[in-house]
């Protein structure tokens, strides 16, 4: 296993950037995310090795992220869905994209809903399985694969209206 310094390399801005996604807030996400990989340090006998290494930061982070929800009570009947924000991208395999079309991308994934945000963010940023996102979100491995299918679409095809 990894240490704990190049754990905090190596996924620092995937956690960051998840965290963005949900708070919309550059400081709210920075201060979450060293919470997170606090957490992580104190909680690392706890991590048993049966998901990735970014899987279980991303769930310390949304739990977080929730408790401070809960805390500042901007939460009373939402659904863990309606509070999930991601980003998104085409796929993985894709090359990288400018900042120009990044800022573009970024714009249109904030009119996608949140558990296709969700799923997309995951998928890229994380670079998870389906079935990975999935168990992240206790939903099904093809519930995750539609998700990301019908939002990228969404994204090509510019289809807002709801």
């Amino acid at each position: 296993m990894q240490n704990i310094e190049e754990i905090y390399q190596e996924y620092f801005d995937t956690v960051k950037k998840y965290l963005f996604c949900l708070t919309k807030n550059i400081d709210i996400s920075e201060e979450l995310t060293q919470e997170t990989f606090y957490r992580a340090v104190k909680k690392i006998d706890t991590y048993k090795g049966d998901c990735k290494i970014s899987v279980w930061l991303i769930q310390i982070a949304k739990n977080l992220w929730y408790d401070q929800c809960r805390k500042n009570k901007k939460i009373t009947d939402i659904t863990e869905d309606e509070m999930l924000n991601e980003r998104i991208n085409n796929t993985i395999e894709e090359q990288i994209i400018s900042k120009e079309e990044k800022i573009a991308l970024y714009k249109k994934m904030q009119k996608l809903d949140s558990k296709t945000r969700e799923v997309i963010y995951l998928r890229i940023t994380g670079e998870l399985s389906f079935k990975e996102i999935g168990n992240i979100l206790n939903k099904t491995e093809n519930w995750a694969r539609v998700t990301f299918y019908r939002g990228k679409n969404k994204m090509k095809e510019g289809d807002f209206n709801e």
